[in-house]
C-alpha cells in the first residue's frame, strides 16, 4: 500500500531505525521518540481523541458515514467484518480508499485496519481468503512451528488486502470453542510465542486476547457477563502465563493487548476487566510491565452494554488505563463515545495528559508501519 507523506517531520516519524526493531531491554531511539512527541504536540484534542477510537463500519466502499467518522471524528482505526468484504480486489481497493482519506487529513497519520482472523470458526471472507486452521487444531498437532507458519501466512494474505493488524492470537487457556491452543498454560504460552514470532517475521501487527484470560468463561460475553471464579494464585499460574511470557520477551510496540469483559472476583469483584483499574493499570501495566497499546473488546457486547450506558462505560475504561476503545456495530454509540471522551477532558474529569499517554503509545506503534 502506498503511503504519501508530505511533511518532512511526519516522514521522519514514520521511518523505522536501521534495524527496524528493538528488544524490550532497549530504549526507543531518541530521534523516533522526539518525532512522536513533536507530532503529539502538534495535534488538536479532537485529533488525539480520535486516535483512541476504533470502529466498525458498514459498506464495501467509501460512503458518507465513513467519511464523516474519518473527517469529523478522526478515528484512528477501522475493523472489517464480512459485511465489508466481497473479494480480495474489492477489499484492497476499499483499504486504499480509507487509508488515503486518513493520510489526506491534517496530520497524515495512517489508520490501523484490523481483522479477526484467528482461524477455524473465527475467520473472515472464507470464500476468497485461505481459512487458517483453528488454534485448537494447531495445538493438537503438537508442532509449535505450525503456529509460526500460520501467522506468517495470515500476515501475507491480510497485508495484500490492506489490513495491518490481526486481532490474534488468542492467549486464553482452555476455551472449549476451538479458539485455544491447549488447556495447559505452558503449552499455550509456547504456541502463542511462536505465533508472535511469525507475525513479527512478517513485520505485521498482532494482538493478544482476551486479558487476563477468558478460557474459563461460562457465558459468551457477546451476550452477557460472566465470571472467572478462581483464586489469584491460579490466575497467575494459568491465565496470565501466556501474556506474561510474550510481554516479557518481545518489543511491546509491535502488538496490542485486548482486555475482555469478564469479572474476576479474586482481583476486582465489582468491575469487568475492561472497566477495572486493578486489572488494567495495576496488573497489566505495573506487574507485567506492558508498555504497549491496550484495546478493549467490543464495547457493544452484552457483557458491558446490558448494564450501563456507553458514556459511563467509556469514561471508566479510559480512567482504568485503556488506550483504544473498540465499538464495532453502531454508529450512534461510536459518536456518543467520542463525544464523551472529549467532554470529559474539557470538564477536567480526564486530563489531557492522560489522553497524551495513550496517544504516545498509539503513535509509537504506528511508527512501525
Amino acid at each position: 500500500m502506498k503511503v504519501r507523506l508530505i511533511n518532512l517531520a511526519v516522514v521522519v516519524f514514520f521511518v523505522i531505525a536501521v534495524c527496524g526493531c528493538f528488544s524490550e531491554a532497549e530504549e526507543i531511539p531518541a530521534k523516533e521518540e522526539d518525532s512522536v512527541e513533536k507530532l503529539l504536540q502538534s495535534m488538536t484534542l479532537e485529533e488525539k481523541v480520535g486516535q483512541m477510537i476504533m470502529v466498525g463500519v458498514y459498506g464495501k466502499e467509501m460512503n458518507d458515514d465513513i467519511n464523516y467518522l474519518m473527517n469529523e471524528y478522526k478515528v484512528g482505526g477501522i475493523i472489517y467484518y464480512d459485511r465489508n468484504m466481497e473479494n480480495k480486489a474489492q477489499v484492497k481497493k476499499f483499504s486504499q480508499e480509507i487509508q488515503d482519506t486518513a493520510l489526506n487529513l491534517g496530520k497524515k497519520i495512517p489508520l490501523f485496519i484490523a481483522l479477526d482472523e484467528e482461524g477455524g470458526r473465527v475467520a473472515r471472507m472464507k470464500n476468497d481468503l485461505t481459512p487458517p486452521l483453528s488454534q485448537e487444531e494447531i495445538g493438537q498437532s503438537g508442532d509449535f512451528n505450525l503456529a509460526k507458519e500460520s501467522a506468517k501466512n495470515i500476515s501475507k494474505e491480510l497485508r495484500n488486502i490492506g489490513v495491518n493488524l490481526n486481532f490474534a492470537p488468542v492467549a486464553d487457556v482452555g476455551s472449549r470453542d476451538t479458539r485455544s491452543f491447549s488447556d495447559k498454560a505452558d503449552v499455550v504460552a509456547e504456541f502463542v510465542s511462536n505465533a508472535a514470532q511469525g507475525y513479527e517475521n512478517e513485520k505485521f501487527f498482532y494482538c493478544l486476547k482476551h486479558f487476563p484470560g477468558i478460557g474459563l468463561a461460562k457465558i459468551d460475553p457477546h451476550k452477557d457477563i460472566s465470571t472467572v471464579d478462581v483464586d489469584r494464585k491460579t490466575l497467575d499460574a494459568v491465565d496470565l502465563l501466556p501474556f506474561r511470557k510474550i510481554i516479557a520477551e518481545r518489543d511491546n510496540s509491535k502488538f496490542m493487548v485486548m482486555v475482555g469483559h469478564l469479572i474476576y472476583p479474586a482481583i476486582d469483584p465489582d468491575n469487568a476487566a475492561s472497566l477495572s483499574p486493578l486489572i488494567i493499570t495495576d496488573i497489566l501495566r505495573k506487574e507485567l510491565n506492558f508498555t504497549g497499546v491496550i484495546i478493549t473488546d467490543d464495547l457493544d457486547m452484552g457483557a458491558v452494554s446490558n448494564y450501563s450506558d456507553i458514556e459511563s462505560i467509556v469514561k471508566q475504561t479510559i480512567k482504568s488505563g485503556v488506550d483504544i476503545i473498540l465499538i464495532c456495530h453502531k454508529y450512534e454509540l461510536q459518536k456518543r463515545a467520542r463525544d464523551e471522551i472529549l467532554n470529559e477532558v474539557k470538564r477536567g474529569e480526564i486530563t489531557e495528559e492522560r489522553v497524551n499517554d495513550s496517544v504516545r503509545r498509539i503513535l509509537r506503534m504506528k511508527s512501525n508501519l
